[in-house]
């Protein structure tokens, strides 16, 4: 079985172009319900440089459809056997201000639109940039 990925080394996720915010907002909870944004907000924050894509992703999936630890492995295989969403997806970069940073590990932080290490990273040659995706066409 043919296993997908959504890691990226040494590149920044930048704010989409059309991002509703210049700087970074702390996602909210909407009906009592976390979302993805809740979710990643909150592991990304507690744990900067923790996750790769890929574990962030699953770990997030594994939680919200209550994946017991007996079935993780196999829950794994199963989501990585179709391509999945990378974080140029991600609410935090599309509508809330914030950069998606993974280092030379692969493992992933988040920094803020108006940080003084976003525009620097930004500047660094050394870092490939990809935007986030656009939430309209």
């Amino acid at each position: 079985m043919k296993t997908h990925t959504t890691n990226y080394t040494n590149t920044l996720i930048e704010i989409a172009e059309d991002s509703p915010v210049l700087a970074s907002v702390i996602p909210v909870v909407k009906n009592d319900k976390k979302t993805i944004a809740n979710y990643q907000y909150e592991k990304l924050t507690k744990h900067p440089l923790k996750y790769t894509s890929d574990e962030l992703l699953f770990e997030i999936f594994a939680e919200r459809n209550d994946i017991s630890s007996s079935e993780l492995e196999q829950e794994k295989q199963n989501y990585f056997s179709k391509g999945q969403a990378c974080l140029r997806t991600s609410p935090l970069a599309k509508k809330n201000g914030f950069g998606i940073f993974h280092n030379q590990n692969s493992k992933v932080k988040l920094i803020p639109a108006e940080s003084e290490e976003y525009q620097q990273l930004l500047k660094d040659d050394s870092i490939k940039k990809v935007k986030a995706m656009r939430s309209k066409k």
